[in-house]
């Protein structure tokens, strides 16, 4: 019984561990999606919009799905600094 409990215990901590956090603030997800910093102002969001979306748009082979999402984290993004 007991080696239930201490393998139990092994696998809650190492879950807690290396578990991926998950992001409380959208506007820290749509950075990380776009790959810019905190600092990042509109043409540094616009650059990095324009650099992914030439792979994901549509039109060039890529996932409708993630262009609507690029495109939602660069409005959020700009919206946000008063663009």
């Amino acid at each position: 019984m007991m080696k239930w409990i201490v393998a139990a215990v092994l696998i809650w901590i190492a879950w807690r561990v290396f578990a991926k956090p998950k992001v409380k603030d959208p506007a820290v997800a749509a950075r990380r999606l776009l790959g810019v910093g905190a600092r990042a102002d509109a043409a540094d969001i616009r650059a990095a919009h324009r650099r992914l979306m030439s792979d994901a748009h549509p039109d060039r082979g890529g996932s409708g799905e993630e262009a609507r999402r690029l495109n939602a984290a660069r409005d959020m993004l700009l919206a946000r600094i008063g663009e």
